[in-house]
């Protein structure tokens, strides 16, 4: 008798921890979401605000905003209903995207000088993400089905031509399978963001001409003069105009290279230097404030750390193709984003019906620290 109350005492005080533990972490993922919000509209905010002092066209950019949050909020929802086929549905429509659209593929526009990369690649990155991240999320045979999608994703790349797709969508793959290994998942989203911060930085001093002749000739083998070209007018223009910018969608008004005929195309070809360029260094600090949001928002995840870290890497190479490349002005990718963030936050609704189980105890999640 004494020792059928003392399981029911330990079954009871375990129920109880559970209980307190899916409250906290409901707690931090609702100051997430408040986080994310307040900086969502502080970026529309801002967009308005330099309009109304330079003029140009904010259509482009409120949009991209509007992306974003609809994809979080669609994320965070279907990710709680179907947390296997929903990023593996996402997965399919980004390789449909990349290898059907237009205008990210291949073709009339992008083979400008600049070159494709961009959204062909950003799309096959969230791809293989969004892949491996299913993988994580289903077991037995499953988990092997999709982990070949994924590894189907860097084969389309190739297909598809995408240089820079095969690279980041292997390297997603393979970052993916290395979080079996690790546990603590704050110092690995460290250092997604400061691998980001790292290339943010090159691109910057090599449109400020800062960098040795020697590196920076050979960067510009790689870039290409022309995107290189665009990088300095961003760079230049930032400089003139550091706390508004010359205002959104003016960057090819304002470029010299665009006004005096030798490139065709109105965009500097990096979300940083764009940023910079056209909304100042309050906007370059909010499109890092977005970024950052996601990492926290990963951070304080009830998912597992192995589909936490794979979303993380995912948008770290979505950040690096963006700031190289013209990624951010296809809405498919900021909507991609955004749900690939949503469905890597969301709780799925089957570990809140075993957290509130009596006599049932799950040990808690590893790595958060």
């Amino acid at each position: 008798m004494t020792s059928r109350k003392t399981t029911a005492a330990t079954a009871t005080a375990a129920g109880a921890h559970e209980r307190r533990g899916a409250a906290g972490s409901a707690t931090a993922a609702a100051t997430a979401d408040t986080v994310g919000m307040a900086i969502l509209a502080a970026c529309a905010a801002w967009v308005l605000i330099t309009t109304g002092v330079r003029g140009g066209r904010p259509d482009g950019i409120l949009l991209a905003v509007l992306a974003v949050a609809a994809g979080y909020a669609g994320g965070r929802i279907t990710g709680a209903l179907l947390p296997v086929a929903a990023p593996c549905a996402g997965a399919l429509g980004g390789v449909a995207l990349a290898a059907a659209a237009p205008h990210v593929t291949p073709g009339p526009v992008s083979s400008s000088p600049l070159g494709p990369v961009g959204a062909t690649a950003a799309l096959l990155a969230l791809a293989a993400g969004a892949a491996c991240c299913a993988a994580w999320a289903a077991h037995g045979v499953l988990r092997t089905w999709l982990r070949l999608l994924a590894a189907g994703v860097v084969v389309a790349a190739a297909l598809l031509g995408s240089t820079a797709g095969v690279i980041a969508s292997a390297g997603i793959v393979l970052c993916s399978l290395a979080t079996a290994l690790m546990r603590r998942r704050g110092l690995v989203l460290t250092g997604f963001a400061l691998t980001t911060a790292v290339v943010a930085g090159l691109a910057w001093t090599v449109a400020g001409g800062a960098l040795p002749e020697g590196l920076a000739t050979s960067l510009e083998g790689q870039l290409g003069p022309f995107r290189v070209r665009m990088w300095q007018d961003a760079e230049g223009l930032a400089a003139a105009h550091p706390a508004l910018g010359v205002g959104p969608g003016r960057f090819g008004e304002t470029s010299p290279a665009v006004t005096e005929g030798l490139l065709a195309d109105a965009k500097p070809h990096s979300a940083l230097l764009q940023q910079a360029a056209e909304q100042g260094l309050v906007g370059v600090a909010l499109l890092a404030a977005a970024f950052c949001w996601m990492l926290f928002a990963l951070w304080r995840s009830p998912r597992s750390t192995q589909v936490v870290l794979t979303a993380g890497a995912a948008l770290t190479a979505l950040a690096v193709v963006a700031t190289v490349g013209n990624a951010l002005s296809v809405t498919s990718v900021s909507v991609g984003a955004g749900l690939l963030a949503g469905i890597a936050t969301a709780r799925p609704l089957e570990d809140g019906r075993d957290q509130v189980r009596p006599g049932r105890s799950r040990p808690p999640a590893a790595g958060r620290g």
